[in-house]
């Protein structure tokens, strides 16, 4: 894949400045329009040496890798300064972006991670949850739909 500014060593993750400005665009475009957007934001760590620490961007990377497969081309996928993984689901409400975060999960619970991996999932949509970027992010990141444990030697769990 060709490598280009906004987008993180040659894959479709954009930078988190890149995703900012996107995110900041489209929330326009959605107030504009009168559509529906959700923000899914996910918080992965590693299970090290007894420690559970802050996926590094290898981890982050694969998970990247495995929403990106399964999303529409129009759905934007980013990292945050804080390592987020974020996902803009355009013209989704709260109930759509749920059934895709099933489906996602269904994905990663079947994948094979080398180290145990810990991941947090949580959604908010415009305009039912908030109605700009620092409350739509605040409020992700407040409501968990989806607490998993996965990797060698671990049951996967659904909260």
């Amino acid at each position: 894949m060709e490598s280009h500014p906004f987008l993180e060593h040659g894959s479709r993750l954009l930078a988190p400045a890149a995703f900012d400005f996107v995110l900041e665009s489209e929330l326009k475009r959605a107030v504009r329009a009168q559509n529906f957007l959700t923000l899914v934001v996910m918080e992965a760590r590693r299970e090290w040496e007894g420690l559970m620490l802050t996926a590094d961007h290898g981890t982050l990377g694969e998970i990247a890798d495995i929403v990106g497969r399964e999303v529409r081309d129009t759905d934007l996928l980013g990292r945050t300064e804080s390592g987020l993984l974020s996902l803009l689901l355009i013209d989704a409400d709260y109930d759509t972006s749920t059934r895709v975060i099933d489906r996602l999960m269904s994905r990663i619970g079947n994948y094979e991670f080398t180290t145990p991996l810990r991941l947090a999932v949580g959604a908010a949509c415009y305009p039912t949850h908030a109605v700009d970027s620092s409350s739509l992010r605040r409020q992700a990141a407040a409501r968990p739909i989806v607490n998993w444990r996965g990797g060698p030697h671990t049951e996967s769990e659904k909260s």
